[in-house]
């Protein structure tokens, strides 16, 4: 494991875990690594000598799960390292890929950005994860598997959409709930996406993935009501049109985490093709179960979810809901 100590990448190692596997954690030491794993300690970030302690002693391993989001040299220089080293290679991209907008429904087989070379450094999101994409593929050939997750939620998300929602929904009273509560929502729970990427690794399925849930598997309406119900707060959904919310300056997905009104974007984020993914084994839970379960790991932690540090704050702002409410 390519990573190891944070959402999807700990998704990934507790479920190897869990199923008996022996387990290589590769990571900077930022976090502890879960108990027992093998921890390798170094920066991929630095080249070659950042890759030392994942060259020595000649080991080998039957797969491998990396989840890098950065410029893509990381991917191309673990990933040359470990070709002749490890069976498979798994690479956890993003449906970012697809050149916007994305049409509903589109598949595997859909228009692509430039992927960023590894030598380009700091890059957007999308030409960085299509660059690792291709750094996989250089490096493993029909040994690599790239799964384009769409939106991941779960226990032990880092970015705080649903941690906000949550928290929000904690504190009861009137709650701006946006737009319509019959807005189908896809995602995929990261726990979800961590058993389907080991089963298609063992499997040794190759090639790209939509892995997401299909569109609607629920609404913004159950996503808000599951958290009122596992807060068992008093919290009132205001439901607001989407161009009252726009008139006040409130943004979608980012003041407002995984909500999009209709439009491209919301065609390209929540409507994307999930059926390969779904005929190749991938089974999505209830909101529900992971809203309970999301809030019970957020209670264990005090409240405050772990931050990325290289990704914007989201939430509504409490006075701009002030204002919205006072509407």
């Amino acid at each position: 494991m390519l990573g190891g100590t944070e959402f999807v990448g700990r998704a990934v190692t507790d479920a190897a875990l869990e199923r008996g596997w022996e387990v290589t954690v590769f990571h900077r030491g930022r976090h502890a690594p879960p108990p027992g794993v093998t921890a390798l300690t170094g920066d991929r970030t630095t080249g070659a000598p950042g890759l030392v302690a994942l060259a020595e002693g000649g080991r080998e391993w039957d797969l491998v799960v990396d989840t890098w989001s950065g410029a893509p040299a990381a991917v191309r220089d673990a990933a040359r390292l470990l070709s002749g080293r490890a069976g498979h290679f798994s690479y956890v991209s993003s449906r970012s890929v697809y050149a916007y907008p994305a049409a509903a429904g589109l598949d595997e087989d859909g228009p692509l950005v430039a992927g960023a070379s590894p030598d380009d450094g700091d890059v957007p999101y999308d030409r960085a994860k299509r660059g690792g994409e291709l750094a996989a593929l250089d490096a493993f050939g029909d040994r690599a598997l790239l799964a384009r997750a769409g939106l991941i939620i779960g226990p032990g998300e880092n970015i705080g959409r649903l941690p906000w929602w949550l928290n929000r929904i904690a504190r009861g009273g009137p709650v701006i709930a946006p737009g319509a509560p019959g807005t189908e929502l896809q995602y995929i729970d990261a726990r979800d996406l961590a058993g389907w990427l080991l089963d298609a690794a063992a499997r040794g399925l190759h090639g790209a993935y939509n892995t997401v849930s299909r569109p609607g598997h629920a609404t913004m309406g159950e996503l808000l009501a599951a958290c009122v119900a596992a807060t068992g707060s008093d919290a009132e959904l205001r439901w607001t049109d989407a161009d009252i919310l726009r008139a006040a300056g409130a943004e979608p997905w980012s003041d407002l985490p995984i909500w999009l009104p209709p439009g491209e974007l919301y065609d390209t984020l929540h409507r994307g093709g999930h059926t390969k993914a779904h005929a190749a084994g991938l089974r999505c839970r209830p909101v529900g179960e992971t809203v309970a379960d999301t809030w019970s790991w957020l209670r264990a932690l005090g409240g405050t979810a772990p931050r990325r540090p290289d990704r914007p704050t989201v939430g509504l702002a409490p006075e701009l809901e002030a204002k919205l409410l006072a509407l």
